[in-house]
């Protein structure tokens, strides 16, 4: 990424060629080329970057199958706080709307080789989930689902799982954890009753996958994989010294700004999306300095390598930051 990081991302122009009802304020939407091209290649559990208006860009998980490439998949929940992402996609596109998007990139792979694959879900976090499923049951791996939502009106992509259930009855575990007398998930039991060699996967809401964090802490790291939405700490503030090594330039990074921030302030064009250390697309090297970590991309043990950071959220412990910029 080091070499990239100052070229500008290839975009690819796509048309909404249908907008579907998933559930209450749950909306999935397929985009195709406008010239009928095949589309980049992806994997299960990617995402693209979408532009919306006026530089807001959001990052959404590729919902269909991995195999398909004439088209990409994405499912939206219509969020009543939004900032302007989810309003816009359910609110305001249309089909025949045509749009900029990234290509593909994946911060939250599948293992297809492990032995055994756990995938827990809550809410709208069954999107990146749905796509590893698919291709799980299409390459024959042995898998098992956890999914929850408030409501069977709220829970996306129902009619798909409860069929997959029906064909998978002791694989499949649907919750509703807002109806009468329904106990949530209890991932502590879910996580002991596993296989040792389980590779485990979640996304949903933050409380899920805090949950889900104390579940599996004393597992190897490298088995447990989580995807997060929104970022529940805050972004850190400036006061300290940022170095570009390839252009040579040095910035002081104020502490009401962000190092991104104040480098889109000066023309300078970084690769970014989710602006809150989420979706890993402004990932960064670094080569001196201690960086403070506010991210929900990098593992524990990259963070402590502090050779990689996100430019976005996190901030610096020294004095002086040198990136690989």
């Amino acid at each position: 990424m080091a070499d990239n990081q100052m070229i500008p991302r290839r975009l690819l122009k796509v048309r909404v060629h249908g907008i579907r009802y998933e559930a209450e304020d749950i909306f999935s939407f397929e985009l195709r080329s406008i010239d009928g091209a095949e589309l980049p290649r992806f994997t299960a559990g990617s995402h693209i970057e979408i532009l919306i208006k006026n530089g807001l860009e959001r990052s959404y998980s590729l919902v269909n199958p991995q195999h398909e490439t004439h088209r990409y998949v994405v499912a939206v929940a219509r969020d009543p706080q939004s900032r302007g992402g989810s309003e816009y996609m359910c609110d305001i596109l249309r089909p025949g709307h045509e749009l900029q998007i990234s290509e593909p990139s994946n911060n939250f792979a599948l293992a297809e080789d492990a032995a055994e694959t756990v995938l827990i879900a809550g809410g709208i976090g069954i999107t990146p989930i749905w796509s590893m499923l698919q291709r799980l049951v299409q390459i024959n791996r042995s898998w098992r689902l956890f999914y929850t939502a408030r409501t069977r009106e709220r829970a996306a992509f129902l009619a798909e799982l409860l069929a997959l259930q029906s064909q998978y009855p002791d694989r499949v575990t649907i919750v509703f954890d807002q109806e009468p007398n329904v106990a949530g998930l209890n991932l502590e039991a879910i996580v002991r009753s596993q296989s040792p060699v389980a590779h485990f996967y979640c996304c949903g809401p933050a409380g899920l996958l805090n949950a889900f964090e104390a579940a599996t802490s004393s597992l190897d790291p490298a088995t447990v994989h989580l995807e997060r939405f929104s970022s529940e700490q805050a972004p850190a503030r400036g006061g300290f010294e940022v170095t570009l090594a390839k252009s040579g330039r040095s910035f002081l990074i104020p502490a009401d700004k962000t190092i991104l921030e104040v480098l889109l302030s000066e023309g300078i064009e970084v690769s970014r999306s989710c602006m809150e250390g989420v979706c890993g697309t402004c990932e960064t090297p670094v080569l001196e300095g201690v960086p403070d970590h506010r991210d929900s991309v990098l593992s524990k043990r990259e963070r402590e390598a502090n050779k990689m950071m996100m430019i976005c959220c996190s901030g610096s412990k020294t004095d002086k930051l040198v990136l690989d910029l």
